[in-house]
């Protein structure tokens, strides 16, 4: 005969068990999401706005070295400074003074270029209002499992971010956007960044769940560039996108970095500007977000402790390698482009080149030397 404390205890036991693999699965889906998404936009066009394009061109390489692919990056360039008549070195864009890291690359797949990059063309990206005809690759096909970066760079004021110096997009109608978004379950988490003069005016609007969001600079402040170069003529970078940028050089796909160390990349001694950040939207606490979480790409690994063997071939030339011959070689994460070496190096030395009024001087001293010497009777040896 079983007591009531018994079948108390039983029942216990039984939902305990019950309820310890779902906790592991929680445990285990931290995030919550099942896939990463990110939309890059530079809004600025002309040569002088250089920096846009190199800011945009060097999260988009970030990202796909943590792992997101091209197949889940929308990438919107309003010019095309790799290919301007003014780059003295084409088909590169550089991020650095030195003009070691070039962040254009040989695999940049650009889905809205030029006149394409408008207010309305970025709205519909973002709420999926585009129409049937729309390739693939210009689509945001994002779920309520998606974790999406959306990063904006450009020429900003109070309350709004201009487009190709011929229309802006107000923070109202971006916070609308993204309610349009979670109203129709296009995103399980959001991390907005923009580096723009008083950036942090653009998120004041929003009103929407899970969304996080940081700025460069405060109201009433402007972002400040950076890297200038005089061989290119112009500023490579902004402040603020130059530091997340070296920041994110030491992140690799298994680390445990948090939000909380990406608020602290650019403090004011170094972006001149105040960078803020929002997460009272936000439902997770920043110290447990990973940055992977919205740079990397979702990589779920089941660990056992069983031995698989895919290859019946190969389960039978392990079974006969004795076990002491079998030599493993630790595995590392390879760091494609070397940011933090670059940054610090010196710059090469330029072949020398006579300064500009170098050779017409030359004649012209010459000349004088000639007059000097013989008058103005022997000029006609000269021609």
């Amino acid at each position: 005969m079983f007591t009531d404390c018994d079948i108390s205890s039983y029942l216990i036991f039984c939902l305990a068990a019950a309820l310890a693999p779902q906790d592991q699965v929680e445990q285990f889906f931290k995030s919550g999401h099942t896939n990463n998404w990110a939309v890059l936009v530079c809004t600025s066009r002309f040569w002088f706005n250089y920096r846009h394009v190199a800011n945009t061109l060097s999260v988009y390489r970030s990202v796909k070295r943590l792992g997101i692919p091209d197949s889940h990056i929308v990438l919107m360039l309003a010019d095309d400074m790799a290919c301007n008549s003014r780059n003295p070195k084409p088909a590169t864009v550089f991020s650095h003074k030195n003009m070691e890291l070039n962040v254009y690359g040989d695999d940049v797949e650009v889905d809205y270029r030029s006149y394409e990059v408008t207010v309305e063309n970025f709205l519909r990206v973002l709420t999926g209002r585009i129409p049937p005809s729309t390739p693939r690759s210009k689509r945001l096909l994002s779920d309520d499992k998606s974790n999406i970066l959306i990063y904006m760079t450009g020429h900003g004021g109070n309350g709004f971010l201009k487009f190709q110096d011929s229309e802006e997009i107000t923070n109202v109608e971006l916070a609308d956007a993204f309610e349009q978004m979670w109203q129709k379950r296009r995103y399980n988490e959001l991390l907005f960044i923009i580096d723009t003069c008083q950036g942090a005016s653009m998120y004041e609007r929003f009103y929407s769940p899970n969304i996080m969001a940081l700025a460069s600079s405060q109201v009433g402040e402007d972002s400040l560039s950076h890297q200038p170069d005089l061989g290119i003529g112009v500023h490579l970078m902004d402040r603020y996108t130059f530091y997340v940028l070296e920041f994110l050089e030491e992140i690799h796909p298994a680390s445990q970095t948090n939000m909380n160390d990406l608020f602290q990349v650019c403090p004011k001694s170094l972006c001149v500007s105040t960078p803020g950040h929002r997460t009272d939207l936000f439902q997770r606490d920043p110290q447990n977000v990973l940055i992977t979480d919205f740079f990397g790409s979702v990589r779920k690994v089941e660990i056992t402790t069983e031995t698989i063997s895919l290859d019946p071939n190969l389960a039978i030339l392990e079974s006969r390698t004795p076990k002491d011959e079998i030599t493993t070689e630790a595995l590392k994460y390879a760091e494609q482009l070397p940011v933090a070496q670059i940054i610090h190096q010196k710059p090469k030395q330029k072949d020398w080149h006579p300064p500009g009024g170098f050779i017409l001087g030359l004649w012209a001293l010459i000349i004088m030397v000639f007059f000097k010497t013989y008058g103005i009777k022997h000029m006609k040896h000269i021609f």
